[in-house]
C-alpha cells in the first residue's frame, strides 16, 4: 500500500508479516496482539494507534513518525526503526531484543518500564528521556544525545556511554560496569591511576 490513509480500523490480532507500506497515514487503528514477520513501512505516520502487546520480528518502520501511540507489552527483536520520531508515546513493559534504532528521536519518552537489549541507537535524540530503573543494557549509544535524561537506577552495563556527560544526566543509584565506570570517571575530568603500594 502506497500514500493511502487508514483510519478508525480494527486490526486486532492480524498477522502483518511480509506486508509493504510507504507514505501511509494510520490513525487511531488498533493494532494490538498483531504479529509482524518482517513487514516493511516506510515513512508512514502512526496517530493514536494500539500496538499493544503486538510482536515485531525482523520488521523494519523506516523514518516513520508515532505520535499518541501505546507500546504497552509491545515487543520488537531485530527490527530496524532508523530515524523514526515517537512523539508522547508509551512504552509500559515494552521489549526491545537487538535491531538498528540509529537516529531514532525518543525525546522525553517515558522508559521506566521498558527494557532496551543489545541495539543500535548510534545518534538517537534521548534528550529528556525518563528511564528510572529501566533496563538498558549492551546498547550501542554512541554519538546519542543524552542531555536531561534521567537513567537513575537503570541498568547500563554493557552499553555504549562514551556520548554521556554525568554532569547532564541523573545516573543516582545506576549499575555500570568496570569500564563504564572509568568512562564516566574520565567525563568527569578524574584521571584513574594505579593504586599505591602500602
Amino acid at each position: 500500500m502506497s500514500g493511502a490513509e487508514v483510519r478508525d480500523e480494527d486490526r486486532y490480532g492480524d498477522d502483518l508479516s511480509g506486508q509493504e507500506h510507504t507514505g501511509v497515514t494510520f490513525s487511531r487503528v488498533d493494532l494490538s496482539e498483531t504479529t509482524d514477520d518482517g513487514a516493511v513501512f516506510t515513512d508512514c505516520v502512526f496517530r493514536d494507534c494500539r500496538f499493544t502487546l503486538s510482536r515485531h520480528t525482523d520488521a523494519a518502520f523506516l523514518t516513520c513518525t508515532f505520535t499518541g501511540c501505546s507500546f504497552a507489552q509491545a515487543v520488537f527483536t531485530g527490527c530496524k526503526l532508523v530515524g523514526s520520531t515517537f512523539d508522547r508515546c508509551t512504552f509500559d513493559l515494552a521489549v526491545v531484543e537487538g535491531g538498528d534504532w540509529s537516529f531514532v528521536a525518543l525525546r522525553r519518552a517515558d522508559l521506566s518500564r521498558a527494557t532496551f537489549t543489545g541495539a543500535r541507537m548510534r545518534e538517537a535524540d534521548l534528550t529528556g528521556v525518563r528511564a528510572v530503573g529501566a533496563t538498558l543494557q549492551g546498547l550501542d549509544l554512541s554519538g546519542a544525545q543524552l542531555s536531561g535524561a534521567d537513567l537513575s537506577g537503570a541498568d547500563l552495563r554493557g552499553s555504549d556511554l562514551t556520548a554521556l556527560d554525568p554532569r547532564e544526566v541523573g545516573l543516582a543509584g545506576a549499575q555500570v560496569d568496570g569500564g563504564q565506570a572509568v568512562v564516566l570517571v574520565t567525563a568527569l575530568g578524574l584521571r584513574v591511576g594505579p593504586e599505591l603500594e602500602p
